[in-house]
């Protein structure tokens, strides 16, 4: 996939337009609709997305992401789409009507032969643009519009609104059901206090990323992946009570393992929460919780497939 910062002219695609943050399951049947589209016409497919969400822009939002960029353009990606144009959200896009963003950005770039959108897009000042509008143009701009409709999981609507309220609360099993895959973060390890040592519970340590949504302060079942071996592990999230902590870290023990993994990038995948963070009296108190969740979680991954 090739990835734009930039509008250019490219004619003749059949384009889907969205933020796509996740790339849920929901996300995938749209992004496939374009591609299918595309192959059956023997055209290219490109997505039309933003790198931030306008709503930082317009509302001066702190992001929270399910997905970096990175992360999320890869799985564009792999869906099959040819072109990706990642377009900062400015004031130009922001004052734009409906017919202006149409006439003037899409179909004045991409005279698209195709335009698939989920059924909730909107786009244009004051929302002016949505389903109803693009179809409404379809014979006057000479492309034919396709609308996806909600897709559910168990009378649940996949929205990446709801992956992030299940992600804040901690709902960690449900969520590969609406996204496609557990939940994950990257990050580098960093040295720590090394206080998981003095009880026998060494971690690997890593900053949570700023702009990414944050589970509920606590302990999961987690799976740990250092250089594409995938490690079964027992993670803390949170500010560290007991030790007086203050920054949020996450902190992974990653079972029957003991390289040096300093300076490396992992990602932690989250399965299941097993319990809040709590301030513990002593170090002792700690260690024997510790000693119940790393028990809690074992037992945990032997009756799972992962």
């Amino acid at each position: 996939m090739q990835v734009y910062n930039q509008l250019n002219k490219n004619p003749n695609l059949s384009i889907c337009l969205g933020f796509f943050d996740g790339v849920h399951q929901g996300h995938k049947v749209v992004l496939r609709n374009a591609v299918n589209l595309a192959l059956q016409n023997g055209l290219k497919s490109a997505v039309i997305t933003f790198r931030e969400h306008p709503l930082c822009y317009l509302q001066n939002r702190t992001p929270q992401y399910i997905l970096s960029l990175d992360e999320r353009l890869a799985l564009i990606a792999e869906q099959g789409i040819d072109y990706a144009y990642v377009l900062d959200f400015d004031e130009q896009i922001a004052d734009s009507l409906a017919l202006d963003y149409l006439r003037d950005f899409l179909v004045e770039n991409f005279t698209p032969k195709f335009i698939t959108t989920g059924f909730n897009h909107y786009f244009g000042a004051n929302k002016q643009g949505d389903a109803a509008f693009l179809r409404a143009y379809q014979e006057e701009f000479g492309y034919k519009f396709f609308e996806i409709p909600p897709i559910t999981f168990n009378n649940t609507l996949i929205s990446s609104s709801k992956i992030r309220q299940m992600i804040a609360s901690g709902e960690m099993e449900a969520v590969p059901d609406l996204l496609g895959e557990y939940f994950a973060i990257k990050g580098r390890v960093i040295t720590g206090n090394r206080i998981g040592r003095t009880i026998s519970y060494p971690t690997a340590n890593i900053k949570y990323p700023k702009d990414i949504i944050k589970p509920s302060n606590g302990v999961y079942a987690a799976l740990v992946n250092i250089d594409d071996t995938e490690y079964r592990a027992m993670v803390n999230l949170g500010r560290r009570p007991t030790v007086n902590g203050s920054n949020i870290l996450l902190e992974a023990n990653i079972f029957d393992f003991s390289e040096n993994i300093y300076d490396k990038d992992i990602r932690v995948s989250f399965l299941k929460k097993v319990r809040n963070e709590v301030k513990f009296g002593s170090l002792p108190d700690l260690k024997s919780q510790i000693v119940k969740d790393e028990n809690e979680i074992r037992h945990f991954f032997k009756n799972i497939k992962i």
